[in-house]
């Protein structure tokens, strides 16, 4: 911990380190900006890493100016990262929040619209007249012929702009498009405040997977739903509403089986013991929202997780034992990305979910797993 005394901030400096692998961050700006950080000092941690938001988006604009597109988008990915960090901490009645997160969107718009290919910005009606946003990443080289999808959802607090940073290059590697989206009370409209209700997320995601059928550009049977971190939870609701998926990477419904273990054992007066409810879990899992996924699900969890890696694979074996095609990768902390999401490490589980995702879709052969 580059704080042992503050974990939020270390877990935030974490997060950036392991993008600088994807080219969200540099190692060196990092550890300048760590240098002016007083962990008991909220207004340094939102000085250093505007500093650095400021300096990045200077340098992109000019190298734009001067016709050096590569420099340009480096320079504005780096710069929307870091806009977001700032900003982390803030509370919700402090204006430089909102100015924080409109600088983050505009270096992401100016990323997604330079970028080769260039990305779209697409809005689907959702509830009167409000909308939701995206941005749709065809993949390269696919001119002409219909290409698959993955669908990416981020966790509560996030912004589909922070999946720019981690989720193109593996994708487009492996020739799969990206459609990045906000949900309900996400990104853009962050204010939007219905909430998450009962049918909000699967009704949304619903709504994208009706977009992309739309386009002429993308093989509405190889359609994928990735969720990031917590939100692996909204990708599981949205799978097992929603039978058009061709592969899904979430929880598999992991919470909601633990919230229901944890009630059922309060119920009975006998508290479940810690990797102890293999059987309560079995019976849960006839009614769980992942009972209702047709595809493939790929669960992958950091041995350092927030979940107890024992209790989930306890989860997947009950899933499994009751017909459900659910496979698990744990990452151990001897190879890395053992964290939450795999943000010590995201290069390794971005491979590894990608390849699971494009062996499910036809792409390549079969994943190791």
């Amino acid at each position: 911990m580059q704080w042992p005394g503050n974990e939020d901030y270390s877990f935030q400096f974490r997060r950036l380190l392991g993008a600088a692998q994807d080219g969200g961050s540099t190692v060196s700006e990092c550890l300048l900006a760590a240098q002016g950080i007083d962990p008991a000092c909220e207004e340094s941690w939102y000085q250093q890493w505007k500093k650095a938001a400021d300096l990045n988006r200077s340098r992109g604009d000019i190298a734009h100016a001067r016709g050096h597109t590569h420099t340009a988008l480096s320079n504005w990915l780096r710069a929307a990262n870091y806009y977001r960090t700032a900003q982390a901490f803030m509370g919700i009645d402090d204006a430089r929040q909102s100015a924080s997160i409109a600088q983050m969107m505009s270096c992401s718009l100016l990323y997604v619209q330079n970028a080769s290919p260039a990305a779209e910005v697409v809005e689907i009606a959702w509830r009167d007249d409000a909308t939701l946003q995206g941005y749709f990443l065809p993949a390269p080289g696919r001119a002409g012929r219909k290409a698959p999808v993955v669908i990416c959802v981020g966790a509560p607090d996030q912004y589909k702009e922070e999946h720019l940073c981690r989720m193109p290059r593996y994708a487009h590697e492996r020739g799969l498009g990206l459609l990045l989206i906000d949900l309900p009370g996400q990104g853009y409209r962050r204010s939007f405040n219905e909430g998450f209700g009962r049918y909000d997320i699967e009704t949304a995601i619903s709504s994208w997977v009706d977009y992309l059928e739309s386009r002429r550009d993308v093989n509405a049977r190889k359609i994928a739903i990735l969720g990031e971190g917590l939100g692996g939870a909204f990708a599981t609701r949205g799978a097992g509403f929603d039978d058009r998926f061709a592969a899904a990477v979430c929880d598999a419904g992991i919470w909601d089986l633990h919230e229901r273990a944890f009630l059922a054992s309060q119920m009975s007066g006998c508290p479940s013991v810690a990797g102890d409810f293999s059987e309560d879990l079995s019976h849960l899992c006839r009614s769980s929202s992942a009972a209702r996924i047709k595809c493939p699900v790929l669960v992958a969890l950091g041995e350092r997780d927030w979940l107890e890696a024992a209790h989930v694979r306890q989860c997947c074996e009950a899933l499994l034992a009751a017909g459900q095609n659910v496979e698990l990768k744990i990452f151990s902390a001897e190879e890395t990305a053992a964290s939450h999401a795999q943000l010590d490490n995201p290069t390794i589980g971005s491979e590894f979910i990608f390849d699971w995702i494009a062996a499910r879709l036809g792409l390549i052969g079969r994943a190791a797993i």
